[in-house]
């Protein structure tokens, strides 16, 4: 997968449907973020997103993010 950037407009899976949102950054080490403790390196990156719907943050996996096609 292409590393995703600041800006990028993302897909994941929550509850159940499909949520929208964009890339506020990209974390590599560990710190708080979207309300909990995240565990993060430079090989094992996450990044905060904020969602469109709700305006709320939350951090994921690359793996759990889709980059949206514009």
């Amino acid at each position: 997968m292409a590393e995703l950037e600041k800006g990028d407009k993302v897909t994941w899976s929550s509850h159940g449907a499909t949520a929208e949102g964009t890339v506020e950054r990209k974390i590599t080490e560990d710190t708080e973020a979207g309300g909990r403790t995240v565990r993060a390196s430079k090989n094992d990156p996450q990044y905060l997103v904020r969602s469109e719907k709700s305006g709320g943050t939350a951090v994921h996996k690359p793996s759990a993010l889709k980059k949206k096609k514009e």
